[in-house]
């Protein structure tokens, strides 16, 4: 029987293998959205490990186990398990979350490579709203209203200035003034943005062409008459939106709206669990966008209402990309898993 190796890939080896190339984690995105719109793929529910309800998730946090199998000439499969702690930064000085992927081969289903999901996490994450801007924002946004100054928000903003280049101004808002202010320093200098922090939600939305939410909020921090004519909203975390800014699109778009409505955490989810938004209210998943099937943006005065539950397939592929450019620079740790199995 053949030795079975597996490749461990530290955060530092993420990184030295393109785990912070926006460009190429958009790229990977439209890719295995364009899968997903072909059903070429295979998509278990997320398991969620909680310590109460749902809403335990906003103070406790959860861990998540995200299984699937990316089709096409990618063929691989794979599981993100990724812890989230919302106590995190400010009570241990650690980030809110960790992650583990792990990668099996299609064929033998061995496991070939265990890497740190973090990075890979946050990116993709940040990388869906920039696949998301690029079909569904306006060409000449030029102002992005953020609430929340995590990490999270950091990688969407790296993704939007990535597909909008006359974006300029972002306001950010965050319950946590001293958050805001330091998050507008860092990320003004890293990608040359004039970011500055906001005294409100409302200072931050109104008036913005592109509004991004990523925060851990128990209830709607985002109102529908905060916003314009022909904005773009992406919404990440859970409750951020009341029912009204959803009532309120020209279109709604998702990534997977089956997977949204079995999480159950965000407001499209709620809103279909009360009766108040419909399976036909939903005008297309982003595939069917980036595949022709449906148009995205029309016009200048569509508000857009895109809404992401974060697919383990959006990890996969970035994983994947990773570990074959680790396997091309020699980049890695080699773990024996054995040199010859007990049984067989």
């Amino acid at each position: 029987m053949q030795r079975q190796d597996i490749l461990y890939l530290n955060q530092k080896d993420v990184i030295n293998c393109g785990g912070l190339n926006m460009a190429h984690v958009i790229s990977d995105l439209e890719k295995v959205f364009e899968l997903h719109n072909k059903k070429d793929y295979v998509l278990p529910p997320k398991v969620a490990l909680r310590w109460g309800d749902m809403h335990s998730e906003e103070t406790i946090g959860r861990i998540n186990a995200m299984p699937g199998y990316v089709g096409g000439e990618v063929d691989i499969a794979g599981i993100k398990w990724i812890g989230s702690a919302p106590q995190n930064p400010h009570k241990y000085g650690l980030p809110r979350a960790s992650a583990l992927i792990i990668l099996n081969d299609s064929e033998k289903h061995f496991p070939i490579a265990v890497m740190d999901g973090t990075i890979i996490s946050a990116m993709r994450t940040g990388g869906v709203t920039g696949v998301a801007a690029k079909y569904l924002a306006r060409k000449d946004s030029t102002v992005a209203g953020i609430i929340g100054a995590g990490t999270q928000n950091r990688t969407q903003l790296m993704a939007l200035k990535e597909i909008l280049p006359k974006l300029s101004t972002v306001k950010v808002y965050d319950i946590m003034k001293e958050r805001s202010i330091t998050f507008s320093k860092e990320v003004s200098q890293a990608l040359q943005l004039e970011v500055v922090p906001v005294s409100s939600g409302q200072k931050a939305i109104e008036g913005s062409d592109v509004i991004v939410t990523a925060t851990t909020a128990k209830e709607p921090v985002v109102k529908a008459e905060w916003i314009g004519e022909g904005c773009f909203y992406s919404h990440i975390g859970g409750y951020e939106a009341e029912f009204a800014v959803v009532e309120k699109a020209d279109k709604i778009v998702v990534d997977d709206w089956y997977q949204i409505k079995h999480r159950g955490t965000q407001t499209t989810a709620m809103m279909f669990e009360e009766g108040k938004l419909n399976d036909s209210d939903i005008f297309a998943e982003i595939g069917e966008i980036i595949t022709g099937k449906a148009h995205g943006r029309e016009n200048n005065k569509e508000f857009i209402y895109f809404n992401a539950i974060g697919l383990a397939l959006d990890d996969i592929i970035v994983a994947n990309r990773i570990y074959n450019n680790a396997l091309e620079k020699g980049i890695g740790t080699t773990l024996e898993l054995w040199e010859k199995p007990i049984w067989s």
